[in-house]
């Protein structure tokens, strides 16, 4: 941040004029103030404990840097790591930043002088001879020569550039959380896609196991229909549930083939395959640890960036109100033009220009007071005020819902966590049940009724077994998302790849923005 003492030590003046300059001092010294209220923290009500405290969920402090790790996958390990590098919407926010980068600059740039112009001209010049009060004697026909430099400097007395300054670094910190926030989202997006793979892969092989089953189950009607020993009935309903069972592995191909199509979006790469990427098709889903630790849910508050986020441009929008209320003062203003004049009239040519008697100057202070402005500044200072009011009304807003999305990812992980407990235990019945009842169809014990419903039965549990297992995985990722977990990933290292700062520094002069690290105080 620019101290005004500094900037004003750093604007050179001759000696001849360092009286108006003390005095100028002097009144930024004794009159400086900053309009507009200083920035405090919204209050937020978040609750001393969760709803859904349960055995398996601790409340003890948890580092969720690379919670993704907790899965035990390095196929998932290497699968974030390349979106980190690759995801084109996380290179847009990344790009983001340094425009609110280069914003700044320009906010810490208004605090200097903020005309600085060197010109020049020649011009050609003809007097009308019918002209009012027209003098027969001067030269109606003559150049002139000009070269200079002007300059103008507004003081800020009521602190309205050093608000500036404060909304467009608030800005800049809220567009590197907003980074921040994006990469936390992706980061769930692709283990959520993972699991999501992983989980039509194991339903898949399940649904070609009943697949082989139901064609064996078919056959063995078929022959004891030839030979007499039962009825049509039983060929065709086996037939209804073999293909049934075909159609649903035809769903789940599709399924598969989109869930890799949005995985390979999100790694910033063209539809394709991911057979390298997945190591294979025959992966199994992530199974999620038997004990998570969440936090205290006043954590939150300092660890979702879309919370720090909506704080930021609070502060932002804060001192956007100072701006606005200093255009309520007058402003001071210190102004310069140091030039050489001359023309090609009389004795004087071209030449002279650079002589010391064509030397010129303009200096002086000067003040301006839109004092008749039909309360357009006032009404703009209010526009500003309820802009700041919504942001404080946004950021509770945004913390209920942190705090909600959190509370329902819990409650998921947990009764998926049950429901998948029931459906093994239903499972396992249904397998038992398939092999009673095929062993008593070939015995001609019972009828094909009963192997029919058994394997169907089994086909549904087994299918909804696997998809609430996947569930489990992906409850768990939305709970990490929820508690702002993954977008330390991005500490110490930079936030474009080097082909895109190359690209950007050819094309125009970046200075030493684009050096800058990630972390931002």
């Amino acid at each position: 941040m620019y101290k005004e003492r500094d900037i004003l030590r750093s604007f050179c003046i001759g000696n001849t004029k360092r009286k108006i300059f003390v005095a100028y001092l002097s009144l930024s010294v004794t009159a400086c103030m900053t309009a507009g209220p200083d920035f405090v923290k919204p209050e937020a009500d978040v609750s001393q404990q969760w709803l859904s405290e349960q055995q398996d969920l601790s409340t003890s402090s948890a580092e969720f840097k690379e919670w993704w790790k907790v899965f035990n996958d390095p196929v998932l390990n290497d699968l974030i790591n390349t979106a980190y590098q690759q995801n084109l919407d996380l290179q847009v926010a990344a790009v983001r930043i340094l425009e609110a980068r280069a914003q700044l600059g320009i906010a810490v740039g208004n605090q200097y002088p903020q005309t600085q112009t060197l010109g020049g001209s020649i011009t050609h010049n003809e007097l009308s001879e019918n002209s009012p009060n027209f003098n027969s004697l001067a030269d109606p026909t003559f150049g002139s020569y000009q070269a200079g430099f002007d300059a103008a400097w507004e003081l800020d007395v009521w602190g309205k550039f050093k608000r500036g300054i404060e909304s467009a670094d608030a800005s800049l910190l809220a567009t590197l959380a907003n980074y921040d926030d994006i990469l936390v989202s992706l980061t769930a997006e692709v283990a959520a896609a993972y699991v999501q793979i992983r989980t039509f892969e194991e339903r898949l092989i399940l649904a070609r196991q009943n697949e082989a089953i139901q064609q064996r189950s078919f056959n063995i009607t078929e022959v004891r229909f030839k030979n007499g020993a039962t009825t049509e009935l039983d060929v065709t309903q086996a037939k209804a549930l073999l293909h049934n069972t075909k159609a649903l592995i035809s769903s789940l191909d599709v399924g598969l083939r989109q869930s890799k199509n949005g995985l390979s979006i999100l790694l910033g790469i063209p539809p394709n395959d991911l057979k390298d990427a997945l190591g294979g098709e025959d992966g199994l889903i992530p199974t999620a640890p038997a004990e998570v630790a969440v936090g205290m849910p006043a954590e939150i508050l300092r660890r979702r960036p879309d919370v720090r986020r909506a704080e930021l441009q609070a502060a932002s929008q804060s001192a956007l109100i100072g701006v606005a209320q200093a255009e309520l003062y007058p402003s001071f203003s210190l102004f310069g033009s140091f030039g050489l004049a001359s023309s090609s009239t009389g004795s004087s040519d071209f030449g002279d220009l650079v002589q010391s008697d064509s030397f010129t100057s303009t200096i002086g202070p000067s003040f301006s007071w839109p004092i008749l402005n039909y309360g357009r500044i006032k009404n703009n200072v209010r526009v500003q005020d309820a802009r700041y009011q919504q942001s404080i009304i946004n950021y509770k807003n945004t913390v209920l819902f942190a705090v909600r999305e959190v509370e329902d990812a819990m409650v998921s992980f947990l009764k998926a966590r049950e429901q998948a407990g029931d459906l093994q235990t239903s499972v396992d019945a249904s397998n038992r049940s398939v092999e009673i009842s095929l062993i008593q169809y070939r015995d001609g014990v019972t009828n094909y009724t009963r192997v029919l419903n058994s394997q169907e039965f089994l086909v549904q549990q087994q299918d909804s077994l696997t998809a609430i297992r996947g569930d489990v995985a992906r409850s768990l990722i939305a709970m990490y998302k929820a508690l702002g977990g993954g977008w330390e990933l991005r500490e110490g290292q930079t936030l474009l790849p080097t082909e895109i700062k190359n690209e950007m520094v050819n094309r125009t002069d970046w200075g030493t923005l684009l050096e800058a690290e990630t972390n931002e105080e």
